[in-house]
């Protein structure tokens, strides 16, 4: 049997492969009765499934086992705790005791949370799109005994799911030979997916081809409505900072043009929390109005280094109040006492997708009381509802409805101001949505990033300091001494080996952090960090990284994190990461690493831009020039602060109040001064005093 045939036989048992999506809301089941396997787990959303009535066991040796000593096929099914449709799935079929007993009688069941355990997401997501061409959450997959999968889809309703089990159980009773080919030819096609060339020579960049990768990004971006062009719109924080980066480096005005038109579109949209902060993770319109109102901590916090950047360069109002707000709803809702920064929090609250969010005009009308009419059109809420039947908050024109009211600036905004607590202490009285409260190291490298970043743009201490927090728990509880680190941290306890992109994003917040710090044991750290990863992940023969460790258990496939997404890929982040230690460490293996590692991507770079914006940025560290600059001395923390109130792509500072280790600061400090020394391949130009003159020697 060839997966085309069974393709087409499940079509016609599930309707043209299009599961039919059915919105009723169920009541939550009870946890009542016995537990199972999954009570033991650590992860919330495997304690969502604790007591179903399916036998679900965690991904690990002990369900792999049993299916092979039983002979039977495997579901494998993926989700994360803040998924809508990941509910309504458990709500109809895993809690059903008609659908558990034909799981649990022909099927050993494993359950995965997929931001614990990527490595197994993203082998079944691969067969989703082999078998059907696209993929999702939840993830279900059935496999063999062995794990090789012969199918992989996305939501299915009851009946769907029922016949979907029954057909494979009969055709594993009736054609085993036809699953295990089929089996054969998913793997084989998995495997094929991660193939890369034997490593080219490492050549110079041509600065030249910075427009090429340029012109070809900005054709995707919609410049009415900002981001790209059509439907569902994902924020992509990494392609707009290479578009950022592109524009101070060449002067292209339209990728400033892209770049103010999304954040602003972003801003001013429903996929923004206009009362609580906070973004969520993705419009389901093209007009960023209706959010899937999960909210993600990696896009909070590259949305924010998003919005530093871009405020650092505009001096645009809007960006410093989007980062001060979601700020505050990251401190508020997503940090531990201990300092670290929680994974999500649900699309749903009460069974219901939104419900926390949303508005009827009368709610706002009571709550605000005179002058709610002003509100209520800077927002967009209308007595109908803007989105079935209820409001999501989404701002019209300011300077429209300011004029409209006959409101002077002080007034417009004291008074926005004062309503938007006003409605924030009434949704606070609302049932909240759930809280994965759980700690990943990548994440976390990121939002840490991200507060570095707004205290550059905005230089409030405090954001200095919740980032050096952060930066401790990782270093002192995710971290061991021989620089391994674990994926995730809850209630004490680090149970799961880190993945590349761990290791990769901790390395850029380290050295993002020492720019901001000039403590050099973030440096140190991130060196320790990069010598274990070279050792336990590089692959030789392309010149790239593994996904996962060499010391931990195979799955049917390696795999490679190469092309660029709402998350940066693991390897373009140790590309940018082992060219910064290389620069500040003098360390001519890691600049290589990083310069092969760019030429084996190179021509899918130019190809396909908008897939690779964090390789693009890595193209710009190596083929533009860069600037070290080391500020030495007494007041070395002050004259940074003024430096970086510029974003400079392409300039990296160092220094401190000492000299310090590195080589480029040796010999540097002057007694009862303090200077800036304007470096370029290691070889610095006269010293100065003032940031005036440093910035005359800063050209790009």
């Amino acid at each position: 049997m060839v997966i085309g045939r069974t393709i087409a036989l499940l079509c016609v048992f599930l309707v043209g492969c299009e599961a039919q999506k059915n919105t009723t809301q169920t009541p939550i089941r009870e946890h009542t009765g016995t537990p199972n396997r999954l009570i033991d787990s650590n992860s919330p959303y495997l304690l969502q499934h604790a007591y179903n009535p399916v036998d679900w066991y965690p991904w690990g040796d002990e369900a792999l086992q049993k299916a092979q000593d039983e002979k039977k096929l495997m579901v494998i099914s993926v989700g994360y705790s803040a998924c809508h449709w990941c509910h309504v799935m458990e709500r109809e079929s895993y809690e059903d005791s008609a659908v558990a007993a034909i799981m649990n009688q022909h099927y050993v069941s494993i359950k995965v949370d997929r931001e614990e355990r990527p490595d197994v997401d993203q082998i079944y997501m691969n067969a989703a799109f082999l078998t059907l061409g696209r993929g999702g959450w939840p993830l279900n997959a059935i496999a063999l005994p062995d794990g090789r999968p012969v199918y992989a889809g996305t939501y299915f309703p009851k009946d769907n799911w029922i016949k979907l089990l029954e057909f494979f159980q009969e055709q594993f009773e009736n054609d085993p030979d036809g699953l295990r080919s089929q089996a054969e030819k998913i793997t084989n096609q998995i495997k094929s997916l991660n193939w890369i060339a034997p490593k080219p020579d490492a050549a110079d960049f041509d600065p030249a081809e910075m427009e090429i990768i340029g012109k070809k990004m900005l054709q995707q971006i919609d410049f009415k409505k900002g981001g790209l062009k059509g439907a569902p719109k994902f924020p992509m924080p990494n392609m707009y900072q290479f578009l950022l980066r592109y524009h101070l480096l060449s002067g292209d005005e339209q990728s400033l043009q892209a770049v103010n038109t999304t954040l602003t579109a972003i801003g001013y949209g429903g996929i923004n929390d206009h009362v609580g902060g906070g973004f969520a993770r993705y419009s389901t319109d093209e007009d960023w109005s209706v959010p899937h109102f999960e909210k993600m901590l990696y896009d909070n916090g590259q949305l924010v280094s998003t919005y530093a950047d871009a405020y650092r360069v505009t001096r645009n109002p809007l960006y410093l109040n989007i980062i001060k707000q979601t700020l505050n709803f990251i401190e508020r809702e997503m940090t531990s006492p201990e300092g670290g920064f929680y994974s999500s929090l649900d699309a749903d609250s009460e069974g219901e997708e939104g419900k926390f969010y949303v508005w009827q005009k009368s709610e706002l009308d009571s709550i605000i009381g005179e002058n709610a009419a002003v509100f209520n059109e800077f927002y967009s809420v209308t007595q109908k509802g803007n989105w079935e039947g209820t409001n999501v908050l989404r701002v019209s024109s300011p300077e429209k409805v300011r004029k409209q009211f006959g409101m002077d600036n002080e007034m417009f905004y004291d008074f926005m101001r004062w309503s938007k607590g006003k409605v924030l202490e009434a949704r606070n009285t609302r049932i909240r949505p759930g809280l994965d409260d759980k700690v990943l190291t990548s994440w976390n490298a990121l939002m840490l990033k991200g507060y570095v970043d707004a205290y550059r743009a905005l230089g409030d201490s405090t954001y200095r300091e919740v980032a050096i927090k952060n930066a401790n728990l990782i270093a002192d509880k995710m971290m061991n001494e021989d620089g391994s680190l674990f994926r995730n941290y809850k209630d004490g306890k680090a149970t799961i080996n880190a993945f590349l992109d761990d290791y990769g994003f901790t390395i850029e917040a380290f050295i993002a952090l020492y720019q901001v710090t000039f403590d050099e044991r973030w440096l140190k750290l991130a060196q320790q960090l990069a010598d274990y990863t070279i050792a336990q992940f590089y692959d030789e023969q392309s010149g790239l990284f593994n996904y996962k460790s060499k010391l931990d258990k195979a799955l049917i496939a390696d795999s490679k994190q190469i092309s660029d997404d709402v998350v940066p890929s693991s390897n373009s982040s140790m590309g940018k990461g082992l060219f910064l230690l290389g620069l500040y460490l003098y360390n001519e293996d890691y600049m290589d690493i990083s310069k092969s590692m760019l030429a084996a991507v190179l021509e899918s770079v130019k190809d396909n831009a908008n897939f690779y914006s964090n390789w693009g940025q890595l193209f710009l560290y190596h083929s533009q020039p860069y600037y070290e600059v080391a500020i030495v001395g007494e007041d070395a923390e002050q004259l940074r602060q003024k430096l970086d109130q510029h974003f400079r792509p392409n300039v990296f500072y160092l220094g401190g109040r000492n000299e310090g280790t590195l080589e480029l600061l040796k010999n540097k400090l002057v007694e009862d001064a303090t200077y800036i020394y304007v470096c370029q391949d290691k070889v610095c130009k006269l010293p100065v005093q003032t940031v005036e003159e440093a910035e005359k020697l800063i050209v790009f």
